[in-house]
């Protein structure tokens, strides 16, 4: 069967994703070798706007293109897969394209692979931080480990547990500076997304929160929101004890502290992303607290 051309590649239409493609998004991630995760894709196209173009040879799609609105204030984008097949023939541009349209001029946020940098590059976007992944199984720092990198003196009385459900204006109150904008409509889905949500407090006041999800073969620590790296640390730890899977967080850079001490516990870095935007000048909100996204696709 005649392979179509390039250019009428470029010429197939785009149309809005819904939960009836979980299958063949989980399909694409696949062929490009990611975990499948129809899990994290049910999320995504139940909170934001999933775009795909289909394959032309009637298999599945043939690209997507997922974003995350927080109102007015930014556009998360993510999830920009170009089956195998049909690589480095237009499409992931023509997305990037026709969602850069679509927003108009609300300013976007993504976290680019090392190969996906340069077309963001070329349209306009630009580097403002890094993110480190790492993954594996969590346990005791080895013998030549020093423990916790961080020991704070408010460590002690700062206490987790399990989220319950009078939680989430808290929560929502806690993320809003952190974050920059407010995201309830994501938070809200996460007790149903997650296979834990932890808090933590201190002298009854939420000070942290962080989600535990699955992930292919493991579980992914995000969002991870805490007011320091002590607390961080406190609210993986907690999510640690409860699964014997391996864990997978990605980290922004700048929290070197807590990098340090996932290593020591046993997590080793997997690969890194550049975290862009266009049309601000860096991510809103407060990055000092800003430990780990949900996931790389929400910003």
């Amino acid at each position: 069967m005649h392979s179509p051309s390039p250019h009428s590649l470029v010429d197939l239409p785009i149309r809005r994703l819904n939960r009836g493609d979980l299958v063949p998004c989980a399909d694409l991630c696949e062929d490009r070798g990611w975990p499948r995760d129809e899990h994290r894709w049910g999320l995504l196209l139940s909170a934001g706007t999933g775009y795909g173009i289909d394959a032309p040879d009637g298999k599945g799609l043939a690209a997507t293109c997922l974003t995350m609105p927080y109102g007015s204030g930014l556009t998360a984008v993510g999830m920009l897969l170009v089956a195998e097949r049909y690589a480095r023939q237009g499409l992931a541009r023509r997305l990037m394209r026709h969602v850069m349209e679509t927003v108009g001029d609300t300013p976007l946020a993504l976290y680019a692979t090392e190969q996906g940098q340069p077309l963001y590059e070329d349209l306009g976007f630009s580097p403002v931080g890094r993110a480190e992944r790492v993954g594996g199984l969590f346990g005791a720092p080895g013998p030549g480990g020093s423990g916790p990198a961080v020991a704070s003196p408010s460590r002690a009385s700062v206490t987790t547990r399990p989220a319950a459900a009078d939680d989430l204006q808290a929560m929502v109150r806690l993320d809003l500076p952190v974050f920059g904008i407010d995201r309830t409509h994501l938070l809200a889905r996460l007790p149903a997304f997650s296979d834990r949500l932890q808090v933590a407090e201190e002298h009854g006041e939420l000070v942290g929160y962080a989600a535990l999800w699955p992930s292919g073969h493991a579980e992914v620590v995000g969002p991870l929101i805490a007011r320091d790296t002590a607390t961080a640390q406190a609210l993986v730890s907690a999510l640690a004890a409860t699964t014997d899977r391996p864990l997978r967080a990605d980290v922004h850079d700048r929290h070197k502290e807590l990098l340090g001490w996932l290593t020591e516990h046993g997590l080793e870095p997997l690969s890194s992303t550049t975290v862009m935007t266009y049309g601000i000048p860096d991510l809103p909100g407060d990055a000092a607290r800003r430990f780990a996204p949900l996931t790389v696709a929400t910003g």
